[in-house]
């Protein structure tokens, strides 16, 4: 009984695969593993269960490991930060962060939890308020191997994300003081990051593997191998071996360039053959609509329905080619017959999801939300 209690008493601490980090690369149980994973910003603000299962079960099928959420977000006027404006918890996206690394991890998923500085008030706006956040964050899933933290999203940028370097280290520091072998990072934006500027975020920011977010236009997949492997060549020079992730790459929605399915496919080929750690399906709102639709992972709310739900055509077929290079052939289905990517497009989903059909904006401009902060 004992022995029985004590696996009992380790199954509940530890929910999902351990994420860990050796020789530059990322493991999952101990065995090396590269994350592929989907932008999933505003799942906080689901609260529809059966969507969330919906969209984590897909994402499994086609052989996604890893999603992105965000713990400071606040887009078209729906706020899912994790504290409030004064600094208390939010009960109920709290809860519903560890359901979701819960729901993630049974999959054998991560979540990567990204914090962001800001001026608005659902952000932290200084080194005191944003311990505050990542303390709370840390506390919350420490019970989740399956976790990592975005210490700050896009640090470098000279607006209201701006951390310092110094303030980087001061928020790891803060997080491993309450859970040692939690992994983090700060992601860096701005055009490519340059080799010998990337260790300083091991030196100076502590953090555990580097977080470039790369220029977005046609040029960019073609390079990404080459620029990867100009990354780990300084890392190793310098003598820090670390992961290279790539968790917000190009996407649809965002500029004038609309990148294709085979876009996606040779930046994430590209990432792999140069020896990169990770990398991201990124999606979101349309910047070109005056509404944001689809506003995809941006908002997942049940009006505007589940990602799957508002992924475009081009969107999809870039995961049928996924899936038909994961070639899996223990696919779960969604009827008796068909996986949802063999579905026509049009066809119902469940009845709180909607229907798949190609979304599509209209011109303008749109604006997220007061105080939105991030290129998204």
């Amino acid at each position: 009984m004992p022995v029985l209690l004590a696996l009992v008493l380790v199954s509940i601490a530890q929910p999902g695969p351990v994420l860990g980090v050796q020789d530059g690369q990322f493991t999952l149980d101990g065995r090396l593993a590269f994350l592929l994973g989907c932008s999933y910003y505003g799942a906080l603000g689901v609260n529809d269960e059966a969507a969330l299962e919906a969209d984590l079960n897909d994402l499994e099928r086609i052989g996604f490991n890893w999603i992105r959420v965000w713990a400071t977000w606040n887009a078209f006027g729906n706020d899912t930060s994790v504290l409030t404006a004064d600094g208390a918890p939010n009960a109920r996206c709290l809860d519903r962060l560890t359901r979701l690394c819960e729901m993630a991890g049974k999959r054998g998923m991560v979540v990567e939890v990204t914090v962001s500085r800001g001026e608005d008030d659902c952000f932290p706006h200084d080194v005191k308020s944003h311990l505050a956040v990542v303390e709370q964050l840390a506390r919350t899933v420490k019970p989740f191997r399956n976790v990592y933290f975005d210490l700050g999203n896009e640090r470098n940028v000279r607006d209201g994300r701006y951390v310092p370097m110094g303030e980087v280290a001061k928020l790891a520091a803060a997080v491993k003081a309450i859970d040692p072998e939690r992994v983090c990072t700060a992601s860096n934006a701005g055009g490519d990051l340059e080799p010998e500027k990337a260790t300083r975020y091991m030196t100076e920011g502590r953090v555990d593997f580097i977080a470039p977010h790369r220029h977005r236009d046609p040029e960019t997949p073609a390079g990404t191998e080459a620029y990867t492997r100009s990354l780990r060549r300084a890392l190793e020079e310098a003598g820090r071996v670390v992961p290279v992730h790539f968790q917000e790459p190009f996407r649809r929605g965002y500029q004038d360039w609309a990148p294709s399915a085979e876009d996606f496919m040779r930046d994430l080929e590209g990432a792999r053959d140069g020896g990169a750690a990770g990398w991201c399906f990124h999606n979101g709102a349309t910047r070109s609509a005056n509404d944001g639709r689809p506003r995809r992972s941006f908002d997942m709310r049940r009006g505007e329905g589940r990602l799957f739900a508002q992924l475009d055509a081009e969107e999809l077929r870039f995961f049928r080619l996924l899936e038909q290079q994961n070639s899996k052939s223990d696919h779960a289905v969604v009827d008796a017959n068909t996986t949802f990517l063999e579905r026509a497009l049009g066809t119902p989903l469940v009845s709180s999801e909607g229907i798949l059909t190609p979304c599509q904006g209209t011109s303008g401009t749109v604006k997220l939300a007061t105080g939105w902060q991030g290129s998204g």
